[in-house]
């Protein structure tokens, strides 16, 4: 069955060649794809050669973006007594204990961001068929269960973000906005790639990286050098 593209789409993919492109070639172009009535993300798909059925070949950590997200990124705060007075100074935008997780199994979910004290993880852990599905739940390898509440929501807020590969392998992760200059969105891009070069899974075997494309939310996919990528210097900023 041939799928069917609007006309905006099709005028879109006649301006992507089918080929990599240098890195800063790929992002120009998809600022200029990026043409949609709304701000657009810009957004990494990345194919590894990783199974991550099996646990040695899994995928999950934390990235901080340089250049932030252009999201204003909401945090709540799951705590205990002082911590939760401790988060709110912190700039958490809501703190609680039981009676906030009550709330959250009410069905209270205007937050993106969950972070927990370790000492209250077994009663955040009724709230994970809730949290789950959402990529809500804290997780100590995604920087989220942590007493040092005021540097992870700093972190946060400044463009930290957490991601994994999906069941086939594919990483897929927000790392800008398409409004932000292709110089800015490339050193976000690097920093992404350094992250996952550097938490290669002990069990990846031959080629680690396979493909990787970007694209604007609603933009035509467009191939990068990953060669090209991984062979710049970090401080390109």
């Amino acid at each position: 069955m041939t799928k069917k593209y609007s006309k905006r789409m099709r005028a879109l993919l006649e301006k992507v060649e089918n080929r990599d492109y240098p890195p800063l070639d790929a992002l120009a172009l998809l600022k200029e794809t990026a043409t949609a009535k709304f701000p657009e993300a810009a957004e990494a798909h990345i194919r590894l050669g990783i199974d991550p059925k099996y646990s040695d070949q899994q995928l999950r950590t934390t990235v901080v973006l340089p250049k932030g997200t252009g999201q204003v990124v909401r945090v709540a705060v799951i705590a205990r007594g002082e911590k939760v007075t401790e988060a709110s100074n912190a700039g958490a935008d809501i703190a609680g204990s039981e009676e906030l997780i009550e709330e959250i199994q009410k069905g209270r979910m205007d937050f993106d961001k969950l972070i927990a004290t370790p000492d209250v993880m077994p009663m955040v852990a009724k709230l994970g068929k809730l949290l789950g599905p959402r990529s809500l739940m804290p997780s100590p390898k995604g920087g989220t269960v942590t007493f040092d509440l005021a540097g992870a929501i700093a972190e946060f807020k400044a463009g930290k973000l957490e991601f994994r590969a999906d069941r086939t392998g594919i990483v897929h992760v927000m790392f800008g906005k398409a409004g932000f200059p292709a110089e800015d969105l490339l050193v976000n891009l690097k920093a992404l790639q350094e992250t996952i070069d550097r938490n290669r899974p002990s069990g990846a075997k031959g080629r680690y990286w396979r493909t990787i494309y970007v694209s604007s939310t609603m933009g035509p996919s467009i191939s990068v050098d990953i060669s090209a990528l991984r062979d710049m210097k970090s401080d390109i900023a």
